[in-house]
């Protein structure tokens, strides 16, 4: 499970949360500092968390806890670390003629995703990630720069232009906060790399 939550940025904060996940039965994974600023800060943490055991106990142990709130609890594919962006790059890199489809498979474990598409600028899917839905149905998306929305269905979008304008990678997440501006600048970042391993053009 992913969790984002809001904290006091002071010393001692992220300890209390971490004890107060153990004392409920999780096991913490990895936590990312999204954002710190004025006195706040927003992380992401990854728990292992046992089957069968309501998550309500999760989030009633969090929002006991002074200053803290609970912005989304959601199911992630694998643990995030286990797939790194240099790996995926590397992938890519070993096996270019290969290498939309190693990014598309790769990007939902990296991001916490449920699932990722490739598109063509009108729209047509060029790969899927396999736990993409048949048929994908994209929504309108911007192509101008790396962003995130909310579809009319409630699904939070992540897009980024690989290529230039020849096509986008789209990342979405069901029941999930939006995706962060780190994780934004995070995916432009990868998407460069791609573009650079792939040989394709920058040029908006």
């Amino acid at each position: 499970m992913r969790i984002r939550i809001k904290l006091p940025d002071r010393p001692g904060s992220l300890g209390t949360v971490a004890r107060t996940l153990g004392a409920a039965g999780a096991d913490i994974v990895q936590v990312v500092v999204l954002e710190r600023a004025a006195g706040r800060a927003i992380d992401d943490v990854t728990v292992s968390w046992p089957d069968g055991v309501s998550l309500d106990v999760l989030c009633d142990a969090l929002y006991s806890v002074r200053g803290v709130v609970v912005d989304g609890v959601w199911r992630t594919s694998e643990a995030p670390g286990v797939f790194s962006d240099v790996e995926v790059v590397g992938q890519m890199a070993a096996n270019p003629p290969n290498g939309v489809v190693a990014l598309v498979e790769a990007v939902p474990k990296i991001f916490g995703a449920d699932w990722a598409a490739m598109l063509t600028p009108d729209g047509a899917v060029v790969h899927a990630s396999w736990q993409a839905p048949d048929p994908v149905v994209p929504p309108p998306f911007p192509a101008s720069a790396g962003r995130a929305f909310t579809g009319e269905d409630g699904v939070r979008y992540a897009c980024v232009p690989v290529g230039g304008a020849t096509q986008t990678l789209l990342l979405a997440r069901v029941a999930a906060p939006p995706f962060h501006r780190t994780e934004i600048e995070r995916l432009i970042q990868l998407a460069t790399a791609a573009e650079a391993v792939l040989g394709v053009s920058t040029a908006a």
